[in-house]
């Protein structure tokens, strides 16, 4: 009999939303371990939690804002910090811009477009996934479900 060593890959899963406003200006946070630029606001998934569940809390923890997020525009990893981030398409539903000051440094609504993104977001990684969901026009469909027996949970198209 073989004993085989099965090594079991660990990675963070992560979440962040691309949401506007009335004005069309898009809600940027800077975080005290990235303070050299702006992002959009998100954060780790806790275990067993759902991935639409998980952007509407971050996003609420780090602005007090409440989103609903609509679709899925990019997919993303970190291959040096095994982190695996799920970027959401989200409607603003309400809340005012009170930012969580444990992990947030600041946080405001930019107007934000390929001409200006330069001036706000310093990291390359950062900004491909912003002007991915700046310029979405195809979404990825996103599905929650239970299984035995099967339950369709949620889904984003």
């Amino acid at each position: 009999m073989f004993l085989i060593n099965k090594h079991i890959p660990r990675h963070i899963v992560s979440v962040c939303a691309y949401v506007t406003n009335k004005q069309g200006q898009v809600l940027l946070v800077k975080t005290h371990n990235r303070s050299d630029t702006w992002e959009l606001p998100g954060g780790q998934v806790e275990e067993g939690e759902p991935l639409d569940k998980a952007v509407k809390r971050e996003f609420f923890e780090e602005t007090g804002i409440k989103i609903n997020p609509i679709s899925v525009s990019g997919i993303y990893y970190n291959a040096t910090s095994s982190i695996l981030c799920v970027v959401f398409c989200a409607n603003y539903i309400e809340g005012e811009l009170v930012i969580q000051k444990e992990e947030i440094k600041d946080g405001k609504f930019i107007n934000l477009n390929e001409a200006t993104i330069d001036q706000f977001i310093t990291r390359p990684d950062m900004k491909s996934r912003t002007l991915d969901a700046m310029n979405s026009t195809q979404s990825v469909p996103y599905e929650t479900w239970k299984v035995r027996p099967n339950q369709l949970i949620a889904r984003l198209e």
